[in-house]
Parts: structure tokens; sequence; C-alpha cells
């Protein structure tokens, strides 16, 4: 892969990992917003409450998760591995990296993956 698109993936990259930080940082100043908000309510606020509270953790979770990718991909980037299949080690093609920088699997091998039934 050229130095150039690997070059300019590590920017993609960095910051995807700035928004990201950026974005669960407000969403952290959010959710102690809305503990703090929980004073003396009644049944259907609490559990209007708990709904958000579960959403907002979910997507916290995703959030956290795709985070990880970000790194780790950055690291593959700095130690030489960045565009390589995790299962079978072929280049993963530069229109999915494009697509999904943080991509560990070809398409084949995550075609395979996704197929019902897989081992």
């Amino acid at each position: 892969m050229a130095d150039t698109f690997i070059d300019e993936m590590e920017e993609l990259l960095t910051t995807m990992r700035k928004e990201l930080l950026e974005k669960m940082s407000d969403d952290n100043s959010d959710f102690k917003s809305m503990v703090n908000a929980m004073g003396g309510k009644d049944s259907v606020d609490i559990a209007a409450d708990d709904i958000a509270f579960k959403k907002m953790e979910a997507i916290n979770k995703h959030e956290a998760n795709r985070l990880r990718s970000i790194d780790n991909a950055l690291s593959r980037i700095h130690n030489g591995k960045y565009g390589l299949c995790l299962k079978c080690q072929k280049k993963i093609p530069e229109e999915r990296l494009r697509a999904i920088p943080y991509s560990v699997l070809c398409v084949d091998c995550k075609l395979a993956e996704e197929k019902p039934g897989r081992r």
C-alpha cells in the first residue's frame, strides 16, 4: 500500500478518534445532567429516565467499541500491519478501507464470518 494512502488513513482515523472522544464527552455530560435531574419524580418519569439511561448506555458501549477499533487501526499503521486481513493476511482493498478505515477483514473473510451457521 502506498505511503500516501497510509498517511491519509492515519489522518482520517486520528480525526475520527478526536471527534468520537468529543462526542463521548458530550454524551457523558448529558448523562450526568440526567442523573442530577432525578429528583422527586413519579413512576412514569422514572420509567422514562430508565429508558433514556439504557439508550445512553448502549450508545456509549457502541462508541467505546468503535473507539477501540480506531485505536487498533492506528496501532496497525504504526507497526506496519494496516490493511492486512487478520484472518487470511491478504490486502484489504483500499475502497473497503476508505469506507471503513478500521476494517480488520477483507470482504471475503467478512462475508464468510457473516454466513449463517458459521463456526
